[in-house]
C-alpha cells in the first residue's frame, strides 16, 4: 500500500467518525424532559342552601270529564248539520235534524187509530150497560150481557193500546231533533248531512267536556299511605305542566285512587281534577305531574349536572383551595328544578365542577373556565367600555 492510499483511508474514517459524533450530538440536544398533564379546564358552581320541595312526579295523560259519543236512536236521513267542527256546544243545542216526514205520518196513524178504537169502546159500553139491564129484566141471559162486558173490556185495552202506539210515535217524532246531551267541545263531523242514519248503530260526533278535565296517572303502592295521609289532612295539591309549553303550569286536587294496586306492576291509579280554565289541556294529552309531599328547609344544593356515578356510587368533584380536584362521595336527596339536594357528603360554599368532569383526575391540577353566559357578560361589558373610551376621546378631539 502506498502512502497516498494510506492517507486517502485515515481522512475517509476520521470524516465518518465526526459525521457520527455531530449525529449524537444533535440526537442528545432534541432529547427533553416529559412535561406535566396541563390543568383540566372546567365550569364550577358554589353548593348553597335553599327550601327544596319534596316531590312526588309522575306522567299522566288527560282524560274529558265527560265524553258522550252521539248515536241517532232511530232511523233516517239527515237533513241538517247545526254546528261546526270543534265548536262548543252547550246542552240542549242542536246538533242535528233528520227527516220526520215518516215519523209525522206515524202520529197521524195513530192519532186515527185511537179515534176509531174510541168511538169503539163507547158503543161496546152502551151495548154491556143496556143488556145488564136486560138481564134485569129476565129478556137476556147472564151469558149474553158478560158477553157484551168482555166486548166492552177488549175495546178499552186496544184504546189504551192506541194511546201507547200515539206516545211511542210522538216519542220517534222527538229522535228527529238531536241535541248535545252536555256541555262541551264537538269533535270530527263523522256523517254529513244527506246520509242515511242506522239506528243505535251510525257514530254521528263525539263531544268531549274539557272544564273540568281530569289527569290520570300511577304512582308506586310504597306511596300510597303517604298520599292517603295528606287526602286525610286536606286536598292533595297536584301540579300539572305541559312538556314544551312553555313553563305553563296548573294546579289542581287528587279527586280519586282507584281501590286496587296493579299486582303486575305494583302501582295504583290515581285522578287528579283540573279547573282547565285556560284550556291548556286537551283530552289524550301527556302531561308532567308532580304532587308536593313535603319541603326540606335549609338544604344543601348542587345543579344537578354535577353528580357522577360510579361502581361505588354517587361523587362529586369537588375543587380545593389548591386548584386540585378532590373526588367526594356524598348521598344525593330529591331534585327539584335542576337542583339536587345532597344529604351527606358537601358543606355549603364548597366549589364543585358542572362541567368538564371527563377531564378532571382526581388529585390533578384545574382551571376554572367561565361559563357562556359568563363570557357574553364579559365580552359585552369590554365592549361596552371600548365604546365609551371611543366616545370619550371622540368628545376630547
Amino acid at each position: 500500500m502506498t502512502a497516498s492510499m494510506t492517507r486517502s483511508v485515515f481522512v475517509i474514517t476520521t470524516a465518518v467518525t465526526m459525521g457520527i459524533l455531530f449525529t449524537v450530538s444533535g440526537c442528545a440536544k432534541k432529547v427533553e424532559k416529559p412535561k406535566g398533564r396541563p390543568p383540566a379546564l372546567v365550569v364550577t358552581s358554589v353548593a348553597s342552601r335553599q327550601d327544596v320541595p319534596v316531590q312526588l312526579k309522575a306522567i299522566g295523560s288527560m282524560e274529558a270529564s265527560e265524553s258522550v259519543v252521539v248515536r241517532t236512536q232511530i232511523s233516517g236521513e239527515l237533513i241538517k248539520v247545526a254546528f261546526r267542527e270543534g265548536q262548543e256546544v252547550q246542552k240542549g243545542a242542536l246538533l242535528y235534524q233528520l227527516d220526520p216526514r215518516t215519523y209525522q205520518a206515524a202520529i197521524r196513524k195513530a192519532e186515527a187509530a185511537m179515534a176509531r178504537d174510541r168511538i169503539i169502546t163507547a158503543n161496546a159500553r152502551k151495548d154491556y150497560e143496556r143488556y145488564s139491564q136486560l138481564v134485569k129484566d129476565g129478556i137476556v141471559t147472564h151469558e149474553q150481557s158478560e158477553g157484551y162486558r168482555t166486548k166492552a173490556e177488549s175495546a178499552a185495552a186496544d184504546l189504551d193500546a192506541d194511546q201507547a202506539a200515539l206516545d211511542n210515535a210522538r216519542e220517534q217524532l222527538a229522535y228527529c231533533t238531536i241535541t248535545a246531551p252536555i256541555s262541551g267541545c264537538i269533535g270530527v263531523l263523522a256523517v254529513d248531512r244527506g246520509n242515511v242514519v242506522k239506528a243505535n248503530d251510525t257514530v254521528l260526533v263525539t263531544i268531549n267536556k274539557v272544564t273540568p278535565i281530569y289527569a290520570t296517572f300511577t304512582i308506586p303502592e310504597k306511596e300510597l299511605p303517604e298520599i292517603k295521609r295528606h287526602m286525610a289532612a286536606g286536598k292533595v295539591i297536584v301540579e300539572a305542566e305541559v312538556p314544551g309549553g312553555g313553563g305553563i303550569k296548573e294546579k289542581g286536587v287528587v279527586s280519586f285512587f282507584d281501590n286496587t294496586v296493579d299486582p303486575a306492576t305494583g302501582t295504583i291509579r290515581i285522578k287528579a281534577t283540573f279547573g282547565n280554565f285556560r284550556k291548556q289541556f286537551w283530552p289524550g294529552q301527556f302531561v308532567n305531574l308532580s304532587i308536593t309531599m313535603a319541603v326540606k328547609n335549609n338544604a344543601v344544593v348542587v345543579p344537578s349536572q354535577s353528580i357522577q356515578t360510579s361502581q361505588k356510587g354517587q361523587f362529586i368533584f369537588v375543587v380545593k383551595q389548591d386548584a386540585t380536584a378532590e373526588i367526594r362521595p356524598v348521598v344525593v336527596g330529591p331534585v327539584s328544578s335542576g337542583m339536587t339536594v345532597i344529604e351527606q357528603g358537601l358543606q355549603p360554599g364548597e366549589q364543585v365542577v358542572i362541567d368538564g368532569q371527563m377531564r378532571v383526575v382526581p388529585g390533578g391540577k384545574v382551571e376554572v373556565k367561565q361559563s357562556d353566559r359568563s363570557d357574553k357578560s364579559d365580552k359585552s361589558d369590554k365592549s361596552d367600555k371600548s365604546k365609551a373610551v371611543e366616545k370619550s376621546a371622540d368628545s376630547a378631539k
